[in-house]
């Protein structure tokens, strides 16, 4: 199970979530994207990606945030079981990510939330990433900080349409950054399901681990029913 991650390309957000995959038995990796290369962009991404699944065949693609640009990249170059979405910029096919927050009434949605929940509409780390991240692990990402470059922005996500395998999106309930009512509103719109909800903020491979965990294992299991003979 290939676990993409996000701005700043450190597979290090999934490490707990990875390793609650691994005590159930799956081979669960995170990938390393060369988010700090300005040179780089989704198609860099794509081939981190690929290298890393290496002969896995087939194999289950989980996609965080920005990661949901790079994974249709992925699909198309090897032999793919499930998607699942983790709180993700779900593209169009021939989108951008730098085009995806307009397109989807992003800054709106955000500062809506905001006003309705109580919290800074004025963008802050605290506010809308590590609201409910334990303090431990906020010290533990303090060497894992890797800036995101532009690079991948302008670049096109080309695909034709979705893989026929089962298609999943999981929005953390208390996501400040990607509110649950725009999750839901974009994925069904885009993927025409409803995302299944599970507790924790953006952040929540780090903030609420197990839960997550758990929601991929019942996806996986689900997914595996349906193709076991």
């Amino acid at each position: 199970m290939a676990l993409i991650p996000g701005a700043g390309g450190r597979g290090w957000i999934w490490h707990l979530v990875e390793a609650d995959l691994r005590r159930r038995g799956y081979d669960a990796f995170a990938v390393d994207l060369p988010a700090a290369d300005e040179g780089k962009g989704l198609p860099a991404y794509a081939d981190a990606v690929v290298a890393a699944i290496g002969d896995r065949d087939p194999v289950a693609v989980v996609a965080y945030s920005l990661g949901g640009f790079t994974a249709p990249l992925v699909w198309q170059r090897v032999r793919v079981r499930q998607v699942i979405f983790v709180n993700a910029m779900i593209p169009r096919p021939g989108e951008t990510p730098g085009a995806w927050w307009d397109n989807v009434g992003w800054e709106q949605a955000r500062t809506a939330a905001a006003r309705r929940n109580g919290y800074p509409a004025d963008f802050e780390l605290d506010s809308y990433f590590l609201h409910d991240v334990p303090d431990g692990i906020r010290q533990q990402m303090l060497g894992h900080d890797v800036p995101q470059s532009g690079g991948p922005f302008g670049d096109v996500c080309t695909f034709d349409g979705w893989p026929d395998v089962p298609i999943s999106a999981i929005a953390g309930r208390d996501d400040r950054f990607f509110p649950l009512e725009l999750q839901q509103r974009v994925t069904r719109e885009r993927l025409g399901i409803d995302p299944e909800v599970v507790p924790g903020g953006h952040l929540a491979a780090l903030s609420r681990p197990a839960e997550l965990a758990a929601a991929l294992d019942r996806y996986l299991r689900a997914a595996d029913e349906v193709v076991a003979p």
